[in-house]
């Protein structure tokens, strides 16, 4: 149990690629972590892309990023919805600043992008977000799942295991 008393946060909305909410979920608790669902509202269900219903825990308005030890950004469509929110953004600016680990797969990169956080940053994701996250500054890499430092990128569900490898290692380095 890599990661006994570690407490992570994994941002959740309608549209979310199901296996990308739900396997890094899964994944991190067999390690020993908890891990707290916000979405817009607490208690709310989401319906995932597939017609998965997934529900929050908490707001995205009374997170304190202090409390927990990473972040995961599910991909699919729910970037885009998640990026509008300044909480969401204040949360991942946090977790960047002090350094701890953030997860992002497939679509999730717009997030970051809003955050204005990945200049420099060698990340991959969905190719089809490739030219958004190069012109936010990163460098992008066509691999499964790539880790600069504390920000930890994939490019679909089948990288999952990789993904997953790599933010488990960042994690239980901390």
């Amino acid at each position: 149990m890599k990661l006994k008393g570690k407490k992570i946060l994994s941002l959740i909305h309608h549209d979310c690629e199901d296996l990308e909410l739900l396997y890094p979920y899964y994944r991190l608790i067999e390690e020993g972590a908890t891990v707290v669902m916000a979405g817009e509202k607490a208690n709310e269900t989401y319906i995932g892309k597939y017609g998965v219903p997934h529900a929050s825990n908490v707001s995205f308005a009374y997170v304190n990023p202090k409390d927990y030890d990473a972040l995961l950004v599910p991909g699919g469509w729910a970037p885009d919805k998640l990026r509008r929110f300044p909480e969401v953004i204040d949360i991942v600016k946090h977790m960047h600043e002090h350094k701890k680990p953030i997860g992002q797969i497939c679509h999730a990169g717009w997030v970051l992008i809003s955050a204005k956080i990945l200049k420099g940053v060698k990340v991959t994701s969905t190719p089809g977000i490739k030219d958004d996250m190069e012109n936010a500054g990163a460098i992008w890499i066509d691999e499964p799942a790539v880790a600069d430092g504390h920000i930890i990128s994939a490019q679909r569900p089948p990288d999952l295991p990789a993904y997953m490898r790599l933010f488990i290692e960042c994690l239980s380095s901390k």
